[in-house]
C-alpha cells in the first residue's frame, strides 16, 4: 500500500515541476517580448503599413463594437476591479509564503506580477498603444518648419481671433450640443477629415461616457481621457458648453490612430471647423487660447485686445471652472501624464500638446483653414 502512494506523490512532483517550468518559459517569452517592443526602435513605415492602415482598423472595429454592447464604462472596471483584484492575489499571495517558503514564495509572486504588467502592456500596444509609433503626422502633411515664423504666428492669431469675435455672435442664434448629441452633430465632420488625411477605414464619432473618476478629472484639470483598451471616450461632464466640441473631438482623433497630443489637438480643430458655428467656435476658442502663449510679447496685448467681450466672457468662465482645480492634484496629474507620454516615445512629453500651433502655421491643410468663414 505505500508503494502506490510514493508513486503518486512523485507524479504529482514531477508534474507541477513541469508545469511550473513551462510556467517559467512562457513568462519570460513574454516579459522579454514586452521589453522588446518598449524599447527596440520600430521603423515608423513599418507601423504605419502594418499596424495602422493594417490591424489596428480591424481590431478597433471589433474592439468598438463589444464595447458598444454596454453602457458601462470598462476603464472604470478595469481599473477599480484590477486594482482590488491585484490587492487580494498580493495578500492570499503573502499569507500563503508566511506559511511556507517566504524568499522562494515571495519571488514567485513578485515575477507572476511582472509577466502580468508585461501582458498588459502588450494587450495596450496591440490595441491601440502602437500608433505612437507612426509617422509623425507633420511629415505626412509636408509641414515646413521654415514657415513657422513670429509674424505667421501672429497674423494666424489675428485671424483666429477676428474669426473667434464673428462666431461668437453666430452662436447667439444657436444651441450648444450636449454630450450624447455630439457623435450625430459631429460625427460626419469627423469622418470627412478622417477622409482627408487619408485615414484607413475611418471610425465614426463614439458616445462620451462619464467615468467614476470624473470628481478626480475635475479636480485635476483633466477635460477628456480615451481608454486605450477598450476605446471608449471619457468625457469631463463639467467642461463648458463651448468645449464640449473640441474636448470630444480630441479624443475621437485618439480613436481614429492619432496618438500624440498635439496631433489630436490639429484632427480636433480640423473637425469643429467642419462643423456647425458652434463647434466651429470651440476650436477657434481653443486655438487662440493657444496662440496667444506663442506670439511675441510686444505682439500678445494688441491681439489680445482685439477679443470681443463675448469671447471674453467665455474665457472668464474657463478660467472659473478651472480655479476649481486643486493645485497638488493638477500637478501629480501633470507629472504621471508626461512619464506616460515619455514613456510611449514622445520625447518632449506634455509640451506636446502645443505643437498644434506648429501644424496649423507650417502645413498646408492648417493654413488653409485661416481662410475659412473669412470675408
Amino acid at each position: 500500500m505505500g508503494r502506490p502512494s510514493r508513486w503518486r506523490d512523485r507524479i504529482g512532483l514531477e508534474g507541477k515541476a513541469r508545469s511550473g517550468h513551462r510556467w517559467r518559459w512562457w513568462g519570460g517569452g513574454i516579459v522579454a517580448t514586452a521589453l522588446v517592443l518598449a524599447f527596440a526602435p520600430l521603423p515608423p513605415t513599418l507601423v504605419e503599413s502594418v499596424y495602422a492602415n493594417g490591424f489596428y482598423p480591424l481590431a478597433r472595429t471589433g474592439v468598438i463594437g463589444l464595447s458598444a454592447l454596454t453602457e458601462l464604462v470598462l476603464f472604470d472596471i478595469l481599473l477599480f476591479g484590477g486594482g482590488l483584484g491585484i490587492v487580494g492575489w498580493w495578500t492570499w499571495g503573502l499569507l500563503r509564503v508566511f506559511r511556507h517558503r517566504r524568499l522562494r514564495g515571495t519571488v514567485s509572486l513578485l515575477g507572476r506580477t511582472i509577466v502580468f504588467a508585461a501582458g498588459l502592456y502588450l494587450v495596450f500596444l496591440v490595441t491601440w498603444g502602437f500608433n505612437y509609433r507612426r509617422v509623425p503626422l507633420a511629415s505626412r502633411l509636408g509641414y515646413t518648419h521654415t514657415d513657422v515664423t513670429p509674424s505667421a504666428v501672429t497674423e494666424l492669431a489675428e485671424v483666429a481671433v477676428r474669426q473667434l469675435n464673428r462666431l461668437y455672435d453666430e452662436t447667439q442664434a444657436g444651441q450648444w450640443s450636449q454630450l450624447d448629441q455630439l457623435p450625430e452633430r459631429l460625427g460626419p465632420s469627423f469622418e470627412r477629415v478622417q477622409q482627408r488625411l487619408g485615414v484607413f477605414w475611418p471610425v465614426a464619432g463614439l458616445q462620451p461616457r462619464r467615468s467614476l473618476l470624473t470628481p478626480y478629472f475635475r479636480r485635476a484639470g483633466i477635460d477628456g481621457m480615451f481608454d486605450p483598451f477598450s476605446l471608449q471616450v471619457l468625457v469631463n461632464d463639467s467642461v463648458l458648453p463651448f468645449e464640449r466640441p473640441f474636448t470630444t473631438a480630441h479624443e475621437w482623433a485618439h480613436a481614429a490612430g492619432f496618438a500624440h497630443e498635439g496631433e489630436a489637438n490639429f484632427v480636433a480643430w480640423l473637425i469643429c471647423l467642419e462643423g456647425d458655428a458652434t463647434s466651429q467656435y470651440s476650436g477657434w476658442s481653443f486655438l487662440v487660447a493657444r496662440l496667444l502663449t506663442a506670439i511675441p510679447s510686444e505682439a500678445r496685448d494688441s491681439v489680445a485686445g482685439e477679443i470681443g467681450p463675448g469671447p471674453r466672457a467665455d474665457y472668464a468662465a474657463l478660467r472659473a471652472r478651472l480655479n476649481r482645480v486643486v493645485p497638488f492634484v493638477q500637478r501629480g496629474a501633470r507629472r504621471l501624464n508626461d512619464r506616460y507620454l515619455r514613456a510611449n516615445h514622445v520625447a518632449n512629453g506634455i509640451s506636446s500638446y502645443g505643437e498644434v500651433v506648429r501644424l496649423a502655421v507650417g502645413t498646408e491643410l492648417g493654413r488653409v483653414q485661416w481662410a475659412r468663414g473669412e470675408p
